[in-house]
């Protein structure tokens, strides 16, 4: 980690969705590493999420509380800060609400991309662009096979279409305007990422922390579904290695990345369930939903050979580390028993000494192993 930490040092990031969950923890990271990070994205959603609970505001250059589909004000915003990195993740990230809100979620997943490129075109400064779509870009089959970047693009939900078009959108710019600029433009697709203070409606862990908090029973939707959980940190840190790959070497990276976790760490809705109630205790149940629910993939599996063999990158923690780390911060939050800046930043700390290999023993995301 010390060689991210001294690339980082001194650069100028510009992050569109910093109010969100893993934007706040990408803000949090680059701050960390000593870079000047100015942020563009709707107000935070929850008074809990990672933004307010780690005072993340008052660590920013710039922050403008605007939306992506406002191709101009972006524009502005970014031109303003004079980024030398940029990341893409502001979007609508959730299925079902794809399905209640499909133009929603088209304006702002797929012109949000372009309003994001078009920015990137007019900003001179700006030397690596990294968009942030989805796993579920890919067109599934359903198949148990891993998808590799290669792979053809879709997705029959609108959230899961509108990411695939997003990828699309990222490829014809880097071959149309980005083919001979100085500016590198890469995409990235992470698994199913999980950690402390998200609260987004219809995802399992923050809708298993409200349940859980409330003693009532978690309805499951399909707890048989399969997919490649990871931590925040684990995609976050593929996202700042493969930055700085592309800020060295042009030619070598662009395109599109996987990062996932490792193949066996690629289980089931219940599986993560149980090892949640377990960490959670008294007043954790759940049961299957009866309710007919929006279609949605059950089988969604990541081959991230490309990162580990062109970049380095691989994952760290285990799913039942990942799960611990997790539920950890939900718990330091809600028995109000830490800081959560610094818990966060704890969590950080504990991740480089695992990913560094200098510490073998440390306190696994504040639950001691």
């Amino acid at each position: 980690m010390e060689m991210i930490g001294q690339f980082w040092s001194g650069k100028s990031v510009f992050i569109t969705g910093h109010t969100g969950f893993k934007g706040g923890w990408l803000s949090l990271l680059l701050k960390r590493y000593g870079s000047h990070v100015s942020g563009y994205a709707l107000a935070p959603t929850h008074e809990n999420g990672i933004f307010a609970s780690a005072r993340i505001a008052d660590l920013l250059t710039e922050s403008t509380i605007a939306d992506v589909r406002d191709g101009a004000q972006l524009k502005q915003a970014m031109s303003s800060a004079a980024p030398e990195i940029a990341f893409h993740l502001a979007a609508q990230p959730l299925v079902r609400a794809s399905y209640s809100d499909p133009v929603t979620t088209y304006e702002t997943n797929v012109m949000g991309t372009v309003n994001f490129l078009e920015a990137v075109r007019a900003v001179p400064s700006v030397r690596v662009a990294i968009v942030i779509t989805s796993d579920k870009c890919y067109e599934n089959y359903e198949s148990s096979v891993p998808f590799r970047e290669d792979d053809p693009v879709g997705g029959s939900d609108p959230y899961s279409n509108s990411k695939g078009c997003a990828e699309l959108v990222v490829s014809s710019y880097r071959r149309s305007f980005f083919s001979d600029s100085a500016t590198r433009v890469a995409t990235v697709r992470a698994g199913n990422v999980i950690g402390g203070g998200d609260w987004s409606t219809d995802r399992l862990i923050p809708d298993l922390v409200r349940t859980f908090t409330e003693r009532a029973t978690l309805r499951l939707r399909y707890p048989n579904a399969v997919r490649p959980w990871q931590h925040v940190l684990e995609p976050l840190i593929g996202y700042l290695t493969l930055a700085e790959y592309l800020w060295d070497d042009r030619e070598a990276y662009p395109g599109a990345w996987n990062f996932g976790p490792a193949l066996e760490d690629t289980r089931t809705v219940l599986e993560v369930v149980r090892i949640a109630a377990s960490l959670w205790g008294e007043g954790a149940s759940w049961t299957q939903d009866t309710v007919i629910n929006p279609q949605e993939a059950h089988q969604l599996r990541l081959d991230c050979s490309l990162a580990r063999s062109a970049l380095g990158w691989s994952p760290t923690l285990s799913l039942e580390e990942a799960v611990h780390w997790t539920i950890a911060w939900y718990l330091g939050l809600y028995n109000r028993t830490a800081d959560m800046r610094m818990f966060t930043e704890k969590q950080i700390e504990d991740y480089e000494r695992l990913v560094c290999n200098t510490q073998r023993e440390c306190s696994i995301g504040g639950l001691h192993a």
